[in-house]
């Protein structure tokens, strides 16, 4: 059977006022569909009556634990993992690589600027490589945060289509139920009490009849009032995932790369300073023994440093980025204790709703 949208939106239904329900019970009450389901019950078929609106409350029971499922199958503690060895990555960046040396500095870096800048430039291509490595498994880990929050709004409509089914069956059992006690019963109760034997054999089946229906519809009460509380914790569940699929790309896959991007440059950028100011140390000791070309060997020197000299990406640039990343790590590991203390108290919630679902069931 599917159910109407007419009286309840989705995204009021962790939000249902007394008042609103009983609006929406009202309403129902003069539907076809659910008036056709109250005329469809049998009081004299016990079976009929306890198999009654079976299967959405049945499908409400194995909705919840699709949802604990996805609770303890949630992958938050690989991203902390994630997130740690991006941090112990990033303290390998060290600002003072890319500083300007102190003056001095070049005349014994002379000879041994290739072998400082081979070491600087493996330092930081190895730590691009680990990031590169990292970036992917945190895409992969964002790509996984997405599938879940649409898996979860799915489930969050279908437990809205559940509680709709529940609530016309469960009208239409309290139609039958009035019906039944307001004709049928004073009509049997009256022959019985002018002696009418089959009347009063009648009478009792009748009685028990009424009371499984309304046990029946208490039944159903109760899983509703299930699906109500399993709404909540679904948009729990979402708003954790949101938080830190705006975190991830907004810390990480936006900004990783542009930290990446910003070291090639500023190797590059250092080499290229490197290599100049050596040539300048060169022209200095070629001008003691080239007087005559002193002026020239030196202005093109102050040129190639000039020119060789000022970087795209700025280091503040970079340790911008470094910042970023640093401080979008302990944001979402915050949010991602949060998200499993949300889990766990959630996961205690639907255990104990369940299990007294379970224990009304079997007192009934």
């Amino acid at each position: 059977m599917e159910p109407s949208n007419s009286f309840t939106g989705k995204n009021e239904m962790n939000v249902l006022s007394e008042d609103k329900v009983t609006d929406i019970k009202q309403a129902l009450r003069n539907e076809p569909e659910v008036q056709a389901l109250a005329q469809a019950i049998d009081e004299r078929d016990q079976i009929q009556i306890l198999e009654f609106g079976k299967e959405p409350a049945v499908q409400i029971s194995r909705f919840s634990d699709q949802i604990l499922n996805n609770m303890r199958t949630t992958k938050v503690e690989d991203s902390g993992e994630l997130l740690k060895q991006l941090g112990r990555i990033m303290d390998k960046f060290d600002k003072k690589d890319f500083e300007q040396p102190p003056r001095g500095f070049f005349g014994k870096l002379f000879k041994k600027s290739e072998k400082i800048m081979d070491k600087l430039f493996g330092k930081y291509q190895s730590m691009g490589q680990e990031i590169d490595k990292v970036y992917v498994e945190i895409s992969k880990y964002q790509n996984e945060m997405v599938d879940s929050t649409t898996m979860l709004d799915n489930m969050y409509e279908q437990n809205y289509q559940y509680y709709l089914t529940l609530e016309k069956y469960a009208v239409a059992g309290q139609l039958k139920s009035e019906d039944l006690k307001q004709n049928m019963l004073p009509q049997l109760e009256a022959k019985a009490t002018n002696g009418d034997q089959l009347a009063s054999m009648q009478l009792d089946s009748l009685r028990n009849a009424i009371e499984l229906l309304d046990q029946r519809i208490y039944d159903l009460e109760m899983a509703k009032m299930v699906s109500l509380q399993t709404a909540p914790q679904i948009r729990l569940l979402q708003r954790g995932n949101t938080k830190l699929i705006g975190k991830i790309n907004s810390a990480f896959v936006t900004t990783i790369p542009i930290f990446k991007n910003g070291l090639i440059q500023a190797v590059a950028a250092k080499r290229q300073k490197l290599v100049a100011d050596s040539m300048s140390e060169l022209d200095r000791r070629t001008n003691e023994m080239l007087v005559r070309n002193a002026e020239n060997i030196s202005q093109q020197s102050v040129e190639i440093a000039k020119l060789a000299g000022g970087p795209s990406i700025k280091i503040e640039t970079i340790e911008e980025s470094w910042n970023i990343i640093m401080k979008g790590m302990q944001e979402t590991k915050s949010i991602e204790e949060d998200n499993k203390r949300l889990r766990e108290e959630g996961t205690k919630k639907l255990e104990q709703l369940q299990h007294n679902f379970k224990q009304m069931k079997l007192k009934g």
